[in-house]
């Protein structure tokens, strides 16, 4: 190599070096200091963007998560209502049966009266609970649905029965007579708005469901008159305007009110036979007196139903619809405030199906609530393991192995500080062209 002063080439290349290993060295001082291999768009640009987008759904993840179990704590708040709610339920089934009995005195019965006021309104109380300020179970969170009158079905009595079939020509679903004859008696007990109505004519008087209906004194205009259908497996419309069939598909007997909605609402109904000397005849009454309440009375309302954003895009949600847990919509009072009235044996008696169906009612609330918190348990595991999984991808993309780093860290540092070294000799060079100038 000629020797030169102007240009050291030899420092020049060396100083090009000891930049790149300077450059190399900072990157992995970055890297080893971070724990990541790519820290900005340039040192990997597609892996940048490809691990940003998962950090996007990582945290879309754990907020749907975190939304998830916010929706479990309300749906616990809810529960809590009506579970008391049912605790309530079951002490006032024993009570009315409690009063039923004769061995009670009319005073003993205004007292149960009493304890069955407070009750109620207990009932109202636990109806007003708030989740973060919002009310859960006073109906103000129902689905969107039409008004609903009361259906009630009676699969125990045979097939073809109707509301004409007369009451000394019924038979059970076997196919066996219920024995009827024209001097019992037929008692007919409906409860309305709290207030109950009861009839008792002669079999032979009575005919039918049917006539017997329109022979219950003090019926109120309110809810107009009851209508049986029979030989059918439709027992009518729910809120969502679905066709409801019996279970098994067999026709069926079905009492529909005259109205829809609360105001209509047939909260009890019963029916007993005795024969000419009083006695019950308890074979008849099992088949006769076996109706369920199939579609609840329900006034129209808006879709004010909860929504719960459990994913991380759009429309992943799921909806919660809650009844009504009042005590006017469980059958309990009216309107106007009338409480159900156990002050005589047969209003007590009557009060029994009454608070059979308010207890089905509350308990068909409680499973709603109770399913919607176990899918929401399932729908948190499953968040927590598609946020792990995701986060073990954007790690293979985005962390940096630490062994390999720390390996070319000290490559790095070692190249670095010979580059240092040859760059201080090569400005050395230089220097011994003084010897020819001298």
């Amino acid at each position: 190599m000629a020797m030169v002063v102007k240009n050291n080439m030899s420092a020049i290349s060396t100083l090009n070096t000891l930049n790149k290993n300077s450059s190399a060295l900072s990157k992995s001082l970055e890297k080893v200091s971070s724990g990541m291999k790519i820290n900005s768009a340039a040192d990997d640009a597609s892996g940048y963007a490809i691990s940003e987008r998962m950090r996007v759904q990582i945290r879309s993840l754990d907020q749907a998560n975190a939304n998830t179990q916010a929706g479990n704590s309300m749906m616990k708040v809810a529960e809590g209502a009506v579970s008391s709610t049912v605790d309530i339920l079951k002490t006032l089934k024993e009570k009315v049966i409690n009063a039923a009995n004769d061995t009670n005195t009319d005073s003993d019965r205004q007292t149960i009266q009493k304890e069955l006021n407070q009750s109620i309104d207990q009932i109202d109380d636990n109806a007003n609970v708030t989740f973060n300020g919002k009310y859960l179970v006073d109906g103000s969170k129902n689905t969107k649905g039409t008004a609903t009158c009361t259906h009630l079905t009676n699969q125990s009595l045979a097939t073809a029965t109707d509301g004409s079939t007369a009451f000394t020509a019924m038979s059970n679903r076997n196919g066996e007579s219920l024995e009827i004859i024209g001097t019992d008696k037929i008692t007919m007990s409906y409860t309305h708005q709290g207030t109950t109505f009861s009839c008792t004519l002669d079999a032979s008087a009575a005919t039918n469901l049917s006539t017997m209906v329109t022979k219950v004194t003090g019926v109120p205009g309110a809810h107009g008159s009851f209508a049986f259908t029979g030989a059918t497996s439709v027992i009518g419309t729910n809120a969502g305007g679905n066709t409801i069939y019996t279970a098994d598909g067999t026709s069926s007997l079905t009492l529909a009110a005259g109205a829809n909605g609360l105001a209509g609402q047939i909260s009890g109904f019963s029916i007993r036979v005795t024969d000419n000397e009083g006695n019950v005849k308890k074979s008849a009454i099992a088949a006769l007196d076996n109706f369920s309440e199939m579609i609840k009375a329900q006034n129209e309302s808006a879709d004010n139903a909860l929504t719960f954003q459990v994913g991380a895009k759009a429309n992943q949600s799921i909806k919660v619809g809650l009844g009504d847990m009042r005590s006017e919509a469980l059958g309990l009072k009216g309107s106007d405030g009338t409480k159900l009235n156990i002050s005589t044996q047969e209003k007590a008696n009557a009060a029994i199906s009454v608070l059979d169906n308010a207890v089905s009612k509350a308990l068909d609330q409680q499973t709603t609530i109770g399913s919607i918190e176990s899918r929401l348990s399932y729908t948190s595991t499953n968040l927590t393991t598609a946020s792990e999984n995701v986060q073990a991808s954007e790690s293979t993309i985005r962390d940096a192995d630490m062994a390999k780093e720390m390996t070319n860290y000290t490559k790095n540092n070692v190249l670095l500080q010979a580059a240092q070294s040859m760059l201080a000799q090569a400005n050395q060079s230089s220097s011994s062209v003084l010897s020819l100038l001298q």
